[in-house]
């Protein structure tokens, strides 16, 4: 008897999204009016800050952090992982 194809395709389809590049950045440009970095980032006295691990981060363009989201200071918002940090 032949297997249908749905668990096979499931599974290709798993496989690939895990392979889909993150919105993680190690380096960031600096939010405008901020001459620091956030939490986790280091200044590279230019105009961009960096870090050693990947975290998703979005700049809070003076708004709130959406919820799921944690503030980290200078302009930056970083997606909570595990709803933690």
């Amino acid at each position: 008897m032949d297997r249908p194809a749905a668990p096979s395709l499931l599974l290709a389809l798993l496989v690939a999204a895990s392979a889909a590049p993150s919105q993680a950045q190690t380096r960031i440009p600096k939010a405008p009016g901020y001459d620091q970095c956030p939490i986790g980032y280091v200044n590279d006295l230019g105009t961009h800050c960096v870090s050693p691990i990947n975290y998703q981060v979005a700049p809070t363009n003076g708004q709130p952090c959406p919820s799921g989201w944690m503030n980290i200071g200078a302009g930056y918002c970083k997606k909570k992982t595990l709803g933690i940090f």
